[in-house]
């Protein structure tokens, strides 16, 4: 039961995005005894989640492009990317990834005013199980 809440709550909230966000209707798919059918969801498969940028001189920009595929049976739908930090931009896909289809989340790192190790987050929010993947940009800033 508390499966099908958050799939409720996370394709209402896809649904109900801000007004100039594409509507897109969804349908929870369900087993015969009223369970989430996990298998017939869409489903992220990064090629890789984490990426090092090695050493930067501080005030550089880095770009990077984590690929994933849609390796579900029905369209994949990112509803939000966040990043941990302003420094951090991340643009995402805002059309369905069609089931067995490729695609990216572009990731820009400003390391102005940032110094030594950093580790920088990326939550996405789509109509998968679990609601949320959390990307990672690593590295170092020196001067």
């Amino acid at each position: 039961m508390k499966k099908l809440l958050v799939i409720i709550s996370v394709l209402t909230f896809v649904a109900c995005g801000n007004k100039d966000s594409k509507q897109v209707s969804m349908e929870v798919p369900l087993t015969a005894d009223g369970k989430v059918d996990t298998t017939k969801l869409p489903k992220f498969e990064f090629t890789q989640d984490a990426y090092d940028f090695g050493s930067i001189k501080q005030g550089e920009k880095i770009s990077y492009a984590f690929i994933f595929k849609n390796t579900g049976s029905t369209p994949l739908i990112i509803s939000s990317a966040s990043a941990s930090c302003g420094c951090t931009v991340p643009s995402y896909p805002e059309d369905p990834i069609q089931p067995g289809a490729e695609s990216k989340i572009d990731v820009v790192f400003d390391s102005n005013g940032k110094m030594g190790m950093q580790t920088k987050t990326i939550t996405l929010v789509a109509n998968t199980i679990p609601n949320t993947k959390v990307l990672y940009l690593r590295g170092e800033v020196t001067e």
